[in-house]
């Protein structure tokens, strides 16, 4: 192979790769229902104690540039799935003077990537969180984000990725404001995440 033909494959080869990097498309990424569970830690009585809970239905979608340090994420919350451990308590928050969910039976979270480490993962979402009927923004810290081909199990060979993001809110904020002035308003909201590769 002459010299000058070496040179010019060279050059084809590296424009290719830069065009495969600069002009990957984003990748769109189905929450798995069977490994994300938003949890959360509200107040009892002032301080008394803490009541945690989660939802048990989750759906949603993840779309992620890496490359171009962008993304969406869409989260939805099945909130009649609430559970605290104790079935009088799940009943009693889904009634109409707290959660109200005949109303208001989803919670949802719609934000985009932000704050993109060097090594091209995102450590926060800036976003709303709509609750009770009520939407306000809400920024999630992303405190472990991960990509991986699963080895095992029914997803065997697809791409994973996983989070742990958290945030706290004043549920009175939402109009969730039962017991003001009696419990604290604040909640801890924590979702672990885990999200497949769509076909």
């Amino acid at each position: 192979m002459s010299r000058i033909l070496f040179l010019r494959l060279m050059a084809s080869m590296s424009l290719g790769a830069i065009v495969s990097v600069c002009c990957a498309d984003p990748v769109t990424y189905i929450i798995d229902p069977e490994h994300t569970f938003p949890s959360f830690e509200a107040d009892h009585a002032g301080g008394l104690s803490i009541w945690r809970g989660q939802i048990e239905r989750t759906t949603g979608v993840i779309i992620l540039d890496r490359e171009k340090k962008a993304g969406t994420v869409e989260i939805n919350m099945d909130i009649t799935s609430i559970d605290f451990g104790l079935e009088a308590m799940n009943e009693r928050a889904m009634e109409e003077d707290i959660l109200d969910v005949a109303r208001f039976p989803t919670a949802k979270y719609v934000g985009t990537f932000s704050d993109f480490k060097s090594n091209n993962e995102p450590s926060a979402i800036e976003g709303e969180f709509t609750l009770h009927g009520v939407t306000q923004p809400l920024r999630l810290a992303i405190n472990s984000f991960q990509c991986l081909v699963r080895e095992r199990g029914g997803n065997a060979g697809v791409e994973t990725c996983g989070a742990d993001a958290s945030a706290s809110f004043n549920r009175d904020d939402f109009g969730v404001d039962f017991g003001l002035g009696r419990h604290l308003q604040y909640v801890n909201l924590m979702i672990m995440v885990e999200a497949n590769r769509a076909e």
